[in-house]
This record gives structure tokens, C-alpha cells and sequence, in this order.
């Protein structure tokens, strides 16, 4: 498998993970969502490194196997990562340290370029990866959290690089190629002729790992992995092999902190299947589900009680002293009728005194009861070719805005019973006052009454 087969799978696996993990991570819904779980967490890991990786190949510098051989060095790093799911997260990973390789047999190719090197330590300033981490399988099947977790890796990054090549094999003597400084000069190998002077080179790599995490506390987990990285570039140096991709691998180990609060579980160490298994199986927890079910069957009842109203008048029987009134009838409180005050018609000389015409609660419509005093009106003022003025006025229910309309309703309401009984539209003038010039207090029922009216005036 070549480079560039194997950026393209590490890519299109990390964007296909990152956009199905909702799916997944739906899928915990079941049992509470995300927001049960601690999802991040923080790890320090170090380890060592070796130029080559467990599917083998030809190395950079000899045309057989066996020439230059693994030479360890050191590497060393943290993660941050968030756990979207049991499954799968997504992990931030940087590291820095050396890669070493040499030659053990002097008997084999004395020159393996043009300057004789025999061993090599590449310097690695910092590498930096976005990592799709899969978790694999579980110990502890059937507990809610699992002891230990297996994953396996895999993502894209960029590192800084220096390869120093020595003529001894031991990685001392004479430098026959060093690089530092000079990156975008043109040397063999570098491609970048913008960006000279650099101390090291910038390459693309893919981390590819596996790995296994033991959980030590609520906290604190170990991280043992195993990664092959695949470098985009010679990171050894020149070679023979001029057009040779670099591979390198590192063996890690290192602690691992979850973030939040020790109340939650550690995402990555639960078990959905699990907690199912507990939720069915564990008597405790279906002892719960029927207390519960009995407390919402007796909350059922509560509201059944209370919401029976026998005289569909609105009143809760619970609380209705006036149980039988006739459907329709207007209520207090309490379920008894509320008693309005009729309308008068009182006669002063020649000038007539109309009771104001009362509206029901937030209405504009006219009651059928207004309708013999408003025909007396109308017939005074066809006959005398007299003028009317109409107040309206609103209890203090709503805001002020509101009950200005509500009141310019009522008194345009009373003028259109008017023009249909022959008044002139001319001869009637409509107004709306809201809250004002109230007749009673707005603090009681009966007050507010009063005060849902339209005064005529004449």
C-alpha cells in the first residue's frame, strides 16, 4: 500500500466517522444522552521509535533489507480528546523527539549516497495530528463500565523534521548531511523554494495505531498504543532510493486525565448494551420503574379529580359551591352566577338617560339584552335629528395598548347597530378611553363588570 492509498483511506475514514458519530451518539439517547457521560479528556504519553513499521518494505538507504537497522529513540507528547460516542471520538495529538537508523554491517555497501553515511537521526521539532479514534471491544461485558477498552486510529497531520547523517555507525564522526538552516535552497529533497532559511522541513503524515486503555481510577486511565506513521517526504535524508517515502513508528505509553465531574460516568469506558442488560435484569432498578409508575398513576387521579366539572361552568366540582348552573351562565370563582346590573332607560325632560351598555370579558359583541335600549336610542335620534357621542371604556385586564383597541371596538360596535337601525353615520361619534374614568374598583369581579361598558351621551 503506498502513500498516497493510505492518506486518501486515513481521510475519507476520519470524515465518514466525523459525520456518522450523530447517528451514533443518537443512539445513546436511550439511555440519557451525552450530557450523563464526561466526554473530554487530557493525556501525556512517551515512548520510543524505530524506521520501519510491522508491514515491513525496503528501507531508504540499502536496495536489500538488512543494511541499516532500528535504532531506537526517544518521542514524547500529549492528546486532548472528546468523545462523541461508546464508539468513536475525536483526538488532537502532538508530539516531538528522534528517529534513529544505522548501518550494523560493515561488510555491506560502504557508500549509501554520496556522502558515505552510516547513521541517521532525524529530528522531529513537533508533529501534529487530528485523529478519528475507534473504540474496538470490551472487557467486563456485562458491567455498567468497563475496566479496560481497545481502539484503533487513524488521521492526518503535519510535522517539523531535520535528518542529521553521520559517517560512523554509531551516530558520530564526521556529518556528511545536515540540512538545518538551508531548507528552501533547493537541496536534494526539498520541494519548498519559497521559504529559505528554515531549520526544518514541513511534511504531511499519517498516523495509523492501535492501542489499549486500562482504567485505574474515575480519573486517571493507562494508555498503552502502538502507531505507524507514513510520511509524505524523505525524512531520512538523500538516499539511493531517491524517491522513498519515510515510515517510522513509535511505541507509547501514558496516562490519561477525564475532565468533569466524578458524579458522571467516563464515556469511554461505558457500555450501552451493558447498562440495557441492567435496566431489564436488575430488580432495584425495576423496582423503581413500578414505584414510579404507581406515583404517576395516583397524579392521574389527582388531576382527574380535580378537573371534574359536572356543570361545564369552568369551576373544578371540587371547588364549585353553585353546582348546578344552568349551562352558559356566567361564574365567579367559587361557580355561582354573577348577577349583572340591567339596563335603564330614565327619561329627564326632554333629554333621555341610557345606561351604559355592558360588554362581557376582552368582547366587543353586543348582548342581545343591550338590543331594546339601543333601538329606543336610535328612533330618539332619527326622530329628533339629534346627535349621539359613544365612550367606550375597559376593565384593567391586559395592557393599556390592548384595552385602548378593546374599547374603541365596543364604542364602533354600539355605532354600527345604530347605522343599521337608520342613524345617520354622520350624527354618532365613536371614541375609545381604555382604562380610564373607571365607575367601580377594577379590584373585584364586580367592579370590572361595570367598568366593560359604553356611555352614551347625548
Amino acid at each position: 500500500m503506498n502513500y498516497s492509498t493510505i492518506k486518501k483511506t486515513a481521510v475519507a475514514a476520519t470524515l465518514v466517522a466525523a459525520l456518522g458519530f450523530a447517528d451514533t451518539a443518537q443512539a445513546q439517547q436511550v439511555f440519557g444522552g451525552r450530557s450523563q457521560y464526561r466526554t473530554w479528556s487530557i493525556g501525556v504519553q512517551g515512548g520510543i521509535t524505530t524506521p520501519n513499521n510491522v508491514l515491513g518494505g525496503t528501507n531508504a538507504f540499502g536496495q536489500k533489507v538488512g543494511y541499516f537497522q532500528n535504532k531506537v529513540g526517544e518521542y514524547y507528547g500529549l492528546t486532548v480528546r472528546k468523545q462523541f460516542s461508546h464508539l468513536f471520538g475525536l483526538e488532537v495529538e502532538a508530539n516531538r523527539g528522534k528517529i534513529k537508523t544505522y548501518n550494523h554491517d560493515l561488510s555491506g555497501p560502504a557508500i549509501e549516497n554520496s556522502r558515505g553515511a552510516r547513521s541517521v537521526e532525524t529530528k522531529v521539532n513537533w508533529a501534529a495530528s487530528l485523529n478519528g479514534v475507534f473504540q474496538l471491544g470490551t472487557i467486563d461485558f456485562l458491567r455498567r463500565e468497563n475496566a479496560v477498552n481497545f481502539y484503533a486510529k487513524v488521521g492526518l497531520g503535519a510535522m517539523a523534521y531535520n535528518p542529521v547523517q553521520y559517517s560512523n555507525n554509531d551516530f558520530s564522526g564526521t556529518v556528511v548531511y545536515d540540512n538545518s538552516g538551508k531548507w528552501g535552497e533547493g537541496i536534494i529533497g526539498d520541494r519548498d523554494k519559497n521559504d529559505e532559511g528554515r531549520d526544518n522541513k514541513l511534511t504531511a503524515f499519517v498516523p495509523v495505531g492501535v492501542g489499549a486503555k486500562f482504567k485505574l481510577s474515575e480519573v486517571v486511565a493507562l494508555n498503552l498504543g502502538y502507531t505507524m506513521n507514513f510520511a509524505d517526504d524523505q525524512i531520512y535524508g538523500p538516499a539511493r532510493q531517491s524517491s522513498y517515502k519515510g515510515k517510522f513508528s513509535q511505541v507509547m505509553a501514558g496516562l490519561e486525565f477525564t475532565l468533569g465531574s466524578k458524579d458522571k460516568q467516563n464515556l469511554t469506558f461505558a457500555n450501552p448494551v451493558a447498562t440495557m442488560y441492567d435496566e431489564l435484569k436488575d430488580p432495584s432498578l425495576r423496582n423503581e420503574v413500578e414505584a414510579l409508575k404507581q406515583r404517576v398513576s395516583t397524579l392521574e387521579g389527582t388531576v382527574n379529580t380535580l378537573s371534574a366539572d359536572a356543570d361545564g361552568d369552568g369551576v373544578s366540582d371540587k371547588f364549585d359551591k353553585c353546582p348546578d348552573t344552568p349551562a352558559g351562565t356566567p361564574v365567579d370563582g367559587s361557580g355561582c352566577p354573577i348577577k349583572f346590573p340591567e339596563p335603564q332607560v330614565l327619561d329627564n325632560n326632554a333629554n333621555g338617560y341610557y345606561a351604559p351598555i355592558q360588554f362581557e370579558f376582552d368582547s366587543s359583541v353586543l348582548k342581545t339584552s343591550s338590543y331594546s335600549t339601543l333601538d329606543k336610542l336610535a328612533k330618539e335620534v332619527r326622530d329628533n335629528n339629534s346627535t349621539v357621542t359613544l365612550d367606550g371604556y375597559a376593565s384593567e385586564e391586559g395592557s393599556e395598548a390592548y384595552n385602548m383597541t378593546l374599547s374603541k371596538d365596543r364604542a364602533n360596535s354600539v355605532k354600527q347597530y345604530l347605522v343599521n337601525a337608520g342613524v345617520s353615520a354622520s350624527s354618532i361619534t365613536a371614541n375609545g378611553y381604555g382604562e380610564a374614568n373607571p365607575v367601580a374598583s377594577n379590584a373585584t369581579e364586580e367592579g370590572r363588570i361595570q367598568n366593560r361598558r359604553v356611555e352614551i351621551k347625548k
